[in-house]
């Protein structure tokens, strides 16, 4: 007895200390972990040097502005300040370009038929055609070298799809995507978010709708996805370079009412690091009016407005260019929104 009692101690004794010590070993590594992610934080690894393989960058394609009103701008941002967590360098990816070729015009067609537009265009300019629906007073105009385009339907001349609500954001986002699909023109990277909005028709305007109940229509943003890391931006800040109003119509050649696709794919594989201002530099620049203003929200001019927010995004352009550049985004009371080029300075051609 005396014998097995010995053992039966130190095996309690032996289980005891064996989960002391894994107590012990779990611990230590979260707070080793812990530990190294704060050191690494405080004091990140260096980034190697750019690569700047495609030389001086052209100019982002901004819009023309559309406000000159004289701004003055302080500081009241979540951090006290001017970001501390923007890096010393971003990506720059290369933008491939269309070229015409003999199947333009067929595979502009072929759009045109999966869209349920006919295949008899009319032809407005060299690369410019219009294909009228068969079944309903709309028609598609499209480059057919670029493939962008846009869609309009005469509601003067029939107003039925107007007579159902329109369906809830998220059909209508589904219902738009699968129409793009219809047209094979759906790209992979036209995943980011997803905004939507209602609106009725007042006095022959479309206007904001408070609720899907008062609405007439619902119009949908496809957003490209992030690009390492960073959100997409347009020329304007509320909706895509791809774009549809929906109707409540049960069939799809009365639901699309109005539509825009200015897509130009980015090659992902393709893409060089650049330095990129500091924000400092980046605040400095827009005190000194050299940003592009992209929504000049309820402010006026002279008026004094605080910068609320400041981070880094890609701008999309909605016409052709070479490169999907960084951008620098600076968001204001009353909706103001203004954008400027990442990429230091001197990285940039005439």
């Amino acid at each position: 007895m005396t014998s097995l009692t010995r053992i039966a101690i130190v095996a309690r004794k032996t289980i005891r200390y064996g989960i002391y010590t894994i107590i012990f070993l779990i611990v230590g590594k979260i707070i080793l972990d812990a530990t190294v992610a704060a050191y690494r934080k405080a004091f990140p690894p260096a980034l190697p040097p750019a690569t700047v393989k495609f030389g001086k960058l052209p100019q982002i394609p901004f819009p023309e502005a559309s406000s000159s009103a004289t701004l003055t701008y302080t500081l009241e941002t979540p951090e006290g300040g001017l970001p501390t967590n923007i890096s010393t360098q971003a990506k720059v990816y290369f933008m491939p370009k269309v070229s015409p070729n003999l199947l333009s015009l067929d595979n502009a067609k072929a759009i045109a038929n999966g869209l349920r537009f006919g295949s008899d265009p009319q032809q407005i300019s060299d690369t410019v055609y219009v294909f009228n629906n068969p079944k309903a007073p709309s028609a598609l105009k499209i480059n057919i070298i670029t493939g962008a385009f846009s869609i309009s339907y005469n509601l003067a001349q029939d107003k039925s799809p107007l007579d159902n609500k329109p369906p809830i954001a998220e059909v209508a986002a589904s219902k738009f995507r699968s129409f793009l699909s219809d047209g094979n023109i759906l790209p992979a990277d036209l995943t980011g978010t997803t905004t939507s909005k209602y609106l009725k028709l007042s006095n022959g305007q479309l206007i904001d709708a408070l609720s899907l109940s008062e609405s007439d229509l619902a119009k949908v943003n496809l957003f490209r996805k992030n690009y390492d890391k960073l959100p997409s931006v347009t020329g304007i800040p509320d909706q895509a370079n791809v774009w549809a109003m929906l109707s409540g119509a049960g069939d799809p050649e009365h639901e699309i009412i109005a539509a825009e696709y200015h897509y130009f794919p980015v090659d992902e594989t393709q893409f060089s690091t650049y330095p990129i201002k500091t924000p400092a530099e980046a605040f400095a620049e827009l005190q000194a009016k050299q940003a592009f203003i992209a929504s000049i929200g309820l402010n006026k001019d002279g008026d004094s407005l605080k910068i609320r927010h400041i981070y880094l995004a890609y701008f999309d352009p909605g016409t052709e260019t070479e490169f999907y550049q960084p951008i620098y985004v600076f968001e204001g009371d009353n909706g103001f929104i203004a954008y400027l080029p990442a990429v230091s300075a001197a990285y940039y051609g005439d």
